[in-house]
């Protein structure tokens, strides 16, 4: 009778999520490599999502990051539930694989930048006013010596000199006419079948940091800053947040096969990477896990940012809890996240699906290798998203199976970014899929309770307010956010923070602590709306 009663409590809390992507007018399959099987690994890591506002006009856009084969589509919100494509007006016409997407305005002029990395050249997309998007990597000092296997990316602003930097992730050195076939050596096979190699087997690469020297000229310092340090590991999600609270922001990488990555910023150019140290390179039982995305969060409410790591099948999710001053630990198993093991995780965020003031979590799936269909077990190249429930006390519960079909349909899904396209409260998804249109999740029906979304502009800071770290009290309660450039799994979510206030009134107060330092608060906001914070205060 207890089972039952739990099951029933959580149908009836759990929202319905529907998939809306056609009638949004998100129509277009993205390319990435083969559908019934993949030779090279460059065909599974997918690519990401994005939702910016490039236009200024207050409602979210869409940018999906094309594999092989295709162009990375821009579509503009109509403002009316639906989205037009604007791809080839805007600049988007370059073809390659694409792999993740981050934004920024780097240049602080009011309009938010875009840089997009790929296995070869990246790009690094001005905003001119709105109307196009112009590559300039090659003259801002972006290019690179060889050919990368660039994944994730992030801006930040790590020396808090009010210009936005850009940290690149890189996965492994990949290239065709030297990487073994399915089958051909050991790293070839899974569970008897061939398949494409690696990572295991292939060459490492390095991480690299750049240095925005103004005038639209960046600086590679990753020698410099120890980026480059760390020598062995396979870097895919890129995380940024200010773990250790001392004023500076650090970076975490989510690795695969290999332990993850924690880079510290000292405050004085350079990082030290303690992630062993700290709690956040392995598993519980001190083992290296297949890390994808990566996303943070304040889930119990105790003020700290606390990191979530998607990994491969036969593993656990992983939920690192800061117990203070960077500090972590995994808690996977006690917070209810340890039975979803069959399922590859890649995109994934933190978002109050009901705006009941508690940090919900939803990761998108599918498996890396299309061939392990022939297998006929419950693992499945083409999966169903996770959604769990923040039940307020440190746990979570899994309300997937009562969350609706947008929730349930079976995608080779990979990135993932969370915004609201409609400013009315309510956090939509938006996914990355291999071979298909995106899926944008949304849910049926506005949450009851109330909620406000906060757009922040730095002065001097950076004009996105990257950076920036949030306190919102409201109904006796504080909650904690930080301004985020890139996360997920290669994506992008919105820039504005999203807070849900559950039946308070008002919110008491904001506390917003900009990058460099200064702290301003205001008070007395009314909420279920849209509120601008523009930097006013000097530290």
């Amino acid at each position: 009778m207890r089972a039952l009663a739990a099951l029933v409590f959580s149908v009836v809390l759990a929202a319905q999520f529907e998939n809306t992507s056609r009638r949004a007018g998100l129509i277009h399959s993205i390319p990435n490599g083969g559908v019934d099987s993949k030779r090279f690994i460059i065909e599974t890591t997918g690519s990401g999502a994005a939702f910016i506002d490039y236009d200024n006009d207050g409602f979210l856009d869409v940018f999906l990051v094309s594999g092989g084969g295709g162009t990375s589509r821009l579509y503009h919100n109509n403002g009316k539930g639906a989205f037009d494509e604007v791809t080839a007006q805007a600049g988007f016409t370059r073809d390659g694989w694409g792999q993740g997407v981050c934004a920024g305005d780097f240049d602080n002029d009011g309009f938010t930048d875009l840089f997009v990395t790929y296995w070869g050249r990246n790009a690094l997309y001005r905003n001119r006013a709105g109307k196009f998007f112009e590559d300039i990597a090659a003259r801002s000092g972006l290019t690179q010596n060889r050919i990368r296997y660039n994944t994730g990316c992030a801006f930040l602003d790590y020396d808090n000199d009010g210009r936005l930097d850009l940290f690149v992730a890189n996965y492994l050195k990949f290239d065709p006419a030297t990487t073994p076939k399915p089958g051909e050596n050991p790293y070839c096979w899974y569970r008897n079948i061939p398949v494409n190699c690696g990572p295991r087997g292939l060459p490492f690469d390095r991480n690299i940091l750049y240095r925005n020297e103004g005038a639209g000229v960046f600086r590679d310092v990753s020698e410099e800053s120890r980026i480059a340090k760390p020598s062995q590991h396979y870097a895919l999600g890129v995380l940024t947040g200010d773990f250790n609270d001392d004023g500076f922001t650090d970076i975490y990488v989510a690795c695969d096969q290999t332990p993850s990555l924690l880079y510290m910023n000292r405050g004085d150019g350079t990082f030290s990477e303690e992630a062993l140290l700290r709690g956040v390179a392995l598993d519980e039982n001190g083992k290296a896990l297949s890390g994808m995305g990566a996303a943070s969060a304040d889930y119990d409410g105790d003020g700290w940012p606390d990191i979530f790591r998607t990994n491969f099948s036969d593993e656990r999710e992983t939920l690192y809890r800061n117990l203070a001053k960077g500090e972590f630990e995994d808690v996977t198993r006690g917070a209810g996240l340890s039975r979803n093991t069959r399922f590859v995780g890649w995109g994934c965020g933190f978002f109050d699906f009901d705006n009941d003031g508690w940090q919900d979590l939803l990761l998108v799936n599918g498996h890396a290798f299309p061939e392990v269909e022939k297998l006929k077990l419950d693992i499945r190249y083409k999966d169903r998203a996770i959604l769990y429930r923040n039940t307020a006390g440190g746990k979570f519960d899994d309300v997937s199976d009562a969350s609706g079909p947008g929730i349930l349909e079976r995608h080779s899904a990979r990135g993932a970014a969370f915004g609201d396209i409609h400013n009315d409260g309510s956090v939509e998804v938006l996914i990355n899929n291999q071979n298909e249109p995106p899926t944008l999740l949304e849910r049926a029906g506005k949450p009851r309770n109330n909620w406000i979304i906060l757009k922040l502009t730095g002065s001097r800071a950076n004009r996105g307010a990257i950076g920036a770290r949030v306190k919102v009290t409201a109904g006796g309660r504080t909650q904690t956010g930080e301004v985020r450039s890139g996360g997920s799994y290669l994506s992008q979510s919105d820039l504005r923070l999203h807070f849900g206030l559950g039946s308070a009134p008002k919110v008491d107060e904001v506390e917003v602590r900009w990058p460099g330092g200064a702290t301003q608060i205001v008070r007395n906001l009314r909420p279920n709306r849209v509120t601008a914070i523009t930097e006013t205060a000097r530290p």
